[in-house]
């Protein structure tokens, strides 16, 4: 239906949907182990049906305006995505996340595309704090954080148990005011 250009690489970010569920399976199909060492997002995406159930419950999430899924297409190819998780618009605050398989990483699709996403709920939704969580052994997800300009706030230490291991979860966050200031000074710069 839309797709927003992420660069001259082909690279396009996308509302993934019910309709993908196919090219959604087939994808995490090709990642799933790497998608998997941190998260469990798709791990319950084992066939069409179910991987149509998890796109569904994005887009009734989406409908609530609670949550929302896109899909990266690197020349034409869902490749991973981005979401917003927790999207609270009354209270201004919001999470982050991203997913990836191995064909890609080390292109800056996620730092692109969450540009898009952090430019969209802070200038057209309002929102004041956006936050990044990650494992902190997740490294290429702790870098986007860095080079999105956001500020680590914390570590929950042993606070997320997954493959039967506990991980500490880093917290980062970028306020309104400052997202701003670094897109202005980034404007400035080119120029």
């Amino acid at each position: 239906m839309y797709a927003i250009s992420l660069g001259d690489d082909g690279a396009e970010l996308r509302p993934l949907e019910p309709w993908h569920a196919e090219e959604f399976l087939a994808h995490l199909e090709r990642g799933r182990e790497f998608i998997n060492r941190f998260v469990p997002f798709g791990e319950k995406a084992t066939d069409v049906a179910s991987a149509r159930d998890t796109l569904q419950r994005y887009a009734d999430l989406r409908a609530a305006d609670t949550a929302s899924l896109h899909g990266l297409w690197l020349e034409g190819k869902l490749v991973g995505g981005v979401l917003f998780l927790n999207f609270d618009a009354e209270n201004a605050n919001c999470e982050v996340g991203c997913w990836l398989e191995p064909a890609g990483t080390g292109r800056g699709l996620v730092t692109r595309a969450m540009r898009v996403l952090i430019d969209f709920a802070v200038e057209q939704r309002g929102i004041h704090r956006v936050e990044w969580i990650a494992s902190a052994g997740n490294r290429p997800s702790l870098n986007v954080a860095r080079r999105l300009g956001m500020t680590k706030e914390g570590v929950r230490r042993s606070s997320y148990p997954h493959h039967g291991v506990r991980h500490d979860l880093e917290v980062w966050s970028v306020l309104a005011p400052d997202w701003r200031a670094a897109r202005a000074r980034a404007v400035h710069s080119d120029h």
